[in-house]
């Protein structure tokens, strides 16, 4: 998937979905999902990373002290406005609702997810001969180890997810499959982000650190122009996360080590048609076993209750 998106607005992405039907592999028994939640979700994702990546090169290229300048395109038609003060974090500040229940929507690397692969079997995945060494200690007998479970492979599992408020700065994530909790923590309006190098005990889910990243304002993101001071167009979710335990990427032990960082982008979209999605981008930087970042994307839609809900423990090392 292109990192590039250039020039797209809401607009242009729902005008341009196809009523195609695409025929697809759904955890919950559904045969027919719209490819409008795919295209939409692709586009969604490629402006998102272009978006992260452009004002990463702002803020590096700027002096210690000083304000990054404003993102190319902020002038345009827009008129923007000067600073207003810190926005709202947390629950008070969330552009868009993540609450609910959701399924995953297996769609692509059904061979990896649907099912344990086989020993030794890491394709796609950047090891290095360390990460490779390790891989191969994996057994049949480790199959369904809460391993498999932590905060690196979690969103990639089938299965079902519980999201919720716990209180005004920790958005909540449980998962039936493996019976996980993550706890995302968002900074007090004002107050300075937790440090990503959290001390205490390390854990599967690990310590995560989350912050809303809008569009709107001085710079949207889909019309590349000043947007003034009016609401955001969008609105993603940043989650890192760091201080984890040692656990693997797939079923069949491809590790990540306990030094690893793992950076997820959360985008919520809505089609007529398709329903309620969200996409998350995990982004593993981990140089003791992997050669480079291991990026993957995964779907979730929507459900209208937790009937399907079926909690299924995982198995201790």
């Amino acid at each position: 998937m292109s990192a590039r998106v250039s020039r797209v607005t809401m607009a242009h992405v729902v005008s341009g979905l196809s009523r195609t039907v695409l025929r697809t592999n759904v955890v919950s028994g559904l045969s027919r999902t719209p490819l409008a939640a795919v295209l939409v979700g692709a586009l969604l994702f490629g402006a998102t990373v272009e978006l992260f990546a452009t004002q990463r090169a702002s803020e590096a290229s700027t002096p210690a002290g000083q304000t990054p300048p404003a993102v190319p395109g902020g002038g345009g038609r827009g008129r923007g406005r000067g600073p207003v003060g810190p926005a709202p974090t947390g629950r008070a500040g969330a552009p868009v609702d993540l609450t609910g229940t959701w399924v995953s929507v297996v769609t692509e690397d059904w061979q990896w997810r649907m099912r344990t692969p086989n020993k030794g079997d890491g394709m796609s995945v950047p090891l290095n001969g360390e990460g490779t060494r390790v891989m191969n200690t994996w057994d049949a007998s480790m199959d369904g180890r809460c391993e498999a479970y932590g905060v690196g492979g979690i969103m990639r599992m089938p299965g079902r997810l519980k999201i919720s408020w716990q209180d005004d700065y920790t958005l909540k994530i449980e998962t039936d499959a493996g019976q996980q909790t993550r706890l995302l923590r968002f900074a007090a309006s004002g107050a300075a982000a937790t440090p990503v190098s959290a001390t205490g005990s390390r854990t599967l889910q690990g310590t995560s650190t989350a912050e809303w990243q809008r569009g709107g304002g001085a710079f949207d993101a889909f019309l590349e122009r000043g947007a003034g001071a009016g609401p955001p167009r969008w609105g993603a979710l940043k989650v890192v996360t760091t201080n984890m335990l040692p656990a693997w990427l797939r079923r069949n032990g491809v590790p990540y080590s306990q030094n690893a960082t793992i950076t997820e982008y959360y985008t919520r979209f809505t089609h007529p048609e398709a329903g309620d999605w969200f996409v998350v981008t995990t982004i593993v930087d981990d140089p003791q076993y992997l050669a480079q970042q291991f990026v993957t994307s995964s779907n979730f839609k929507k459900e209208a209750n937790d009937s399907k809900w079926n909690p299924t423990p995982c198995k201790a090392g």
